[in-house]
């Protein structure tokens, strides 16, 4: 992540000096038109009208997708000879980090492991969040897939670099078609339909990309897109997983082809840790919900996976604009992971609900790491995710700041 960083403080900085250049000198990548600010929420991704959802600045059809998703849980459990109250609810978030998702996969591993691990009733990603999501809501019979992918990779499975000049003559510093691949491998037609099969159970799975024209985080209902039938229901789940992991200016974003009122626009999505490093649901989603009659008071329990450390990290910098950039952008990152992890905890104390938080502990040491997606690096980390959750992970009850950090 620390390299993207300063890759994308280098473009920043390319941009910005050659400019006049990059607009008059350079054929830039061609787009369709964006979608008008005023038709910002009314785009639809053709054929899936209830793919996704606008949180930034309006709840109500997420508020009723949680609603539907309560009333087929109801009736599958009916099905199945289960009455009476809804069971507590467990609900997953996965952050983003990077190569530090193999923590998250060795953490998930490692909990199945100790025989304790819960089926989620919902699952959110973000970035390398998102890439784990699909797999963490699917259950222990995806835990091989997320070792692979998590112990077996190397830099030339997400990206192939680009020459310097990428900076002002294309859309990124680096191109991802080797990740949109490692994408494909893994998320088929079986399993779209194993989502769909547990959308049907009123189970839900989540992932979030960032509109970069509208500047909002859009939240992508996978169980939505993966029921609906759609002939193109399997291409969008795999351009959403790597929009939520494009890193803008390291990586291209992701094109989006919308629709308001039968004209064709295009969207431009770029990782979803620009919003936010991870997510649960709205602050608001309960008293809208009750507004509405619905109950919402059930029960549960929430667990945060965050791919980073959550201590402050001593680094020498040297005084040269890149490396000052490239750190300061590393801090706002961090800051903003504790940010989100102090809305979600105030949420589930609103809620009633019970706040637990992994991250990667001070104790874990890595001395030899020089490049992202260095192979060696994620086998020591899935390792100490697995080992740490294996023996019964201790759970952290509220965010660093509030105690001792671990």
């Amino acid at each position: 992540m620390r390299k993207a960083l300063i890759w994308l403080a280098v473009v920043v900085l390319v941009l910005a000096g050659l400019g006049w250049y990059a607009k008059n000198a350079l054929e830039l990548p061609l787009r369709l038109e964006a979608v008008p600010m005023d038709l910002t929420t009314r785009a639809q991704i053709p054929g899936i009208p209830n793919a996704r959802y606008w949180v930034g600045v309006e709840i109500d059809t997420f508020a009723r997708d949680v609603v539907a998703a309560r009333q087929r849980e109801l009736a599958w459990r009916q099905s199945q000879g289960l009455g009476g109250e809804l069971p507590p609810a467990n609900l997953l978030a996965v952050s983003g980090g990077g190569d530090k998702g193999a923590f998250g996969a060795g953490l998930l591993n490692g909990w199945t492991a100790s025989g304790t691990r819960p089926e989620f009733k919902a699952v959110t990603g973000v970035s390398t969040g998102a890439l784990i999501a699909p797999f963490a809501f699917l259950g222990p019979d995806y835990d091989d897939v997320l070792k692979e992918v998590y112990t077996s990779i190397s830099p030339a499975d997400i990206l192939s670099p680009r020459s310097i000049i990428a900076a002002i003559e294309n859309d990124g510093m680096a191109d991802n078609t080797p990740l949109w691949n490692l994408i494909g491998e893994h998320v088929d037609q079986a399993l779209i339909e194993r989502i769909a099969e547990e959308h049907n159970k009123g189970r839900i799975l989540l992932i979030a990309t960032t509109d970069l024209d509208a500047r909002q985080p859009v939240v992508w209902n996978m169980g939505n897109i993966a029921a609906s039938g759609a002939p193109n229901a399997l291409e969008l789940s795999r351009q959403i997983l790597l929009a939520s992991a494009a890193i803008p200016g390291a990586f291209p974003p992701t094109m989006f082809r919308v629709e308001v009122d039968g004209r064709e626009y295009q969207e431009m999505h770029v990782d979803g840790g620009a919003s936010a490093q991870v997510f649960m649901y709205p602050p608001r989603l309960r008293d809208v919900l009750t507004s509405t009659g619905e109950n919402a008071g059930r029960t549960g329990t929430i667990y945060i996976i965050r791919n980073a450390s959550m201590t402050a990290t001593w680094d020498p910098v040297e005084r040269r604009t890149i490396n000052i950039a490239g750190r300061a952008i590393d801090s706002l990152i961090h800051t903003q992971g504790l940010g989100d992890l102090y809305r979600i905890y105030a949420t589930a104390e609103q809620d009633g609900l019970d706040f637990n938080l992994a991250y990667i502990g001070s104790d874990f040491v890595f001395e030899n790491k020089t490049e992202q997606f260095q192979t060696d690096f994620m086998v020591a980390l899935y390792d100490y995710g697995f080992a740490q959750a294996r023996s019964g992970y201790a759970w952290l009850k509220v965010p660093p700041g509030m105690q001792a950090a671990r």
